[in-house]
């Protein structure tokens, strides 16, 4: 990480570049306010350095070097320590606009502010112990949060419910951690056998709360990065109906002629509050046409890295081996069989599909009639969601880093059960311990690497 001077101004724009009808050039840091009274100017001739904290002044922004008007502005003066970095903070809302907005962050960088990096803001709230570092990360999903579901999801992550949860892991290793230490100090204690005991039944209950965590990792990616659906089946099944039933338009060309899809459709859609990237594919079969050919291996590949295949048959034809190779290539992939066309004279039967299909459901529907899809939605919900209700009373990890830093902490309480069963020394459980409380706060922030730091906050936009 980048040595960063705490005392020194920061600056950027904070609002979306373009017109619109408000603007906001934002700084941080001490003498931030001294370096706006240089370029506004009030209407009452008050300067902005004694306005009470949280005010708003009416005035005008002026170049200091040549008297020239810029802009009619609000200037809001926010005062240490109840703002959002925890430092002086002015923010001045202009006309929108990039010219405009433009031009009085170049006035406040010609008088003392320097640029602020991707994310300072919020980096120097971190920095300076106002939020943890799941409450920084949330900041960055509340702002691409796709649906209300992710949204809450960001809001509780932002209110420190997973920061708290953590934390209370991390105290009962520390407890751990100190028990040990001092068996380790007073030997003449000879409680051996008793305090192995309340380790070992500790350390279970450790290693049940993270792999509940865990168990959540997979819900929290798909609140916020959504789920990569793909539809596969032959040509002609209703793929491209189903895609413009979802997306309530004629996105993708429906004919009776098979092989009209030769590409990939995508789009992005609100299922019920589940972001999903839904993928309309070419039909799969055996072609000699050459560009359709390389729409089937592009339909294959997708398949492989999708989330979940909705695999379509046309339930007016009987089941056929083109049917029956999908069938096979999807068998270890979470899928739903959709048998589709039912409002047709049915020609296939569910316990058909059966030696197909562990996992799999089995949803008879007619995409035409629109029949069978809400029981379609209900079960893509139940199949990654579970229940609506219970999500919000869960604790879900928020992206890939918490994910990968807790299963290596599981890792570690694995190797400390497994030290205590086989009775090896009070110094090798400890050492585990430390691991585990070290990748413990790294989730937090509280034992985080500063590249790492710095890395998180490189995926924010300029002046948050």
């Amino acid at each position: 990480m980048q040595n960063i001077v705490l005392d020194d101004v920061i600056a950027a724009i904070s609002t979306p570049v373009g017109a619109g009808g408000i603007g906001i050039v934002r700084m941080s840091g001490t003498g931030c306010i001294a370096i706006a009274d240089k370029v506004f100017q009030s209407k009452s001739g008050k300067k902005l350095a004694e306005k009470s904290s949280h005010t708003v002044t009416y005035g005008i922004v002026v170049n200091p070097s040549n008297g020239e008007f810029v802009d009619e502005v609000l200037a809001v003066v926010m005062k240490a320590p109840n703002t959002y970095t925890k430092e002086d903070i002015v923010e001045i809302n202009c006309h929108g606009g990039i010219l405009v907005v433009r031009a009085i962050l170049e006035l406040l960088l010609q008088n003392g502010a320097r640029l602020a990096e991707p994310g300072e803001f919020t980096k120097r709230g971190f920095l300076n112990g106002r939020i943890d570092l799941t409450q920084a990360e949330a900041v960055i999903d509340l702002i691409h949060s796709k649906t209300e579901l992710g949204r809450k999801s960001a809001m509780k992550q932002l209110e420190g419910h997973l920061a708290k949860k953590v934390r209370a892991l991390r105290q009962e290793v520390l407890d751990m951690i100190a028990g040990i230490e001092a068996a380790i100090d007073y030997p003449e204690h000879d409680v051996e056998e008793e305090t192995r005991a309340v380790m070992l039944q500790k350390s279970e209950y450790l290693l049940k709360q993270i792999n509940s965590l865990l168990r959540s990792a997979d819900k929290g990616k798909i609140i916020q990065e959504g789920l990569q659906t793909v539809i596969v089946g032959k040509p002609n099944v209703g793929k491209s109906s189903l895609l413009n039933y979802f997306l309530q338009e004629e996105r993708a060309i429906v004919t009776d002629i098979p092989g009209t899809t030769r590409d990939t459709v995508e789009e992005y859609i609100n299922l019920d509050g589940i972001p999903i990237k839904l993928i309309d594919t070419a039909g799969i079969r055996d072609t000699s046409d050459v560009v359709e050919k390389m729409g089937v291996e592009k339909s294959k590949e997708y398949a492989q890295n999708a989330d979940l295949i909705l695999m379509m048959i046309d339930a007016s034809r009987p089941l056929d081996a083109e049917d029956k190779e999908i069938l096979d290539m999807i068998q270890q992939k979470r899928s739903i069989i959709l048998l589709n066309k039912v409002d047709l004279d049915t020609k296939i039967k569910q316990q058909e599909l059966l030696p197909y299909t562990e996992n799999g459901t089995i949803i008879s529907l007619s995409v035409k009639e629109e029949k069978g899809m809400e029981e379609l939605v209900k079960k893509i919900k139940e199949l990654f969601l579970g229940d609506e209700n219970t999500l919000v009373g869960e604790e879900i990890l928020g992206n890939t880093r918490h994910k990968t830093v807790l299963f290596h902490a599981k890792e570690a309480m694995e190797r400390v059960i497994a030290t205590i069963e086989s009775g090896m020394p009070e110094d090798f459980i400890s050492m585990d311990l430390q691991e585990a409380n070290q990748l413990l706060g790294e989730i937090t922030g509280d034992s985080v690497d500063e590249e790492i730091i710095d890395r998180i906050f490189t995926k924010f936009c300029l002046g948050k």
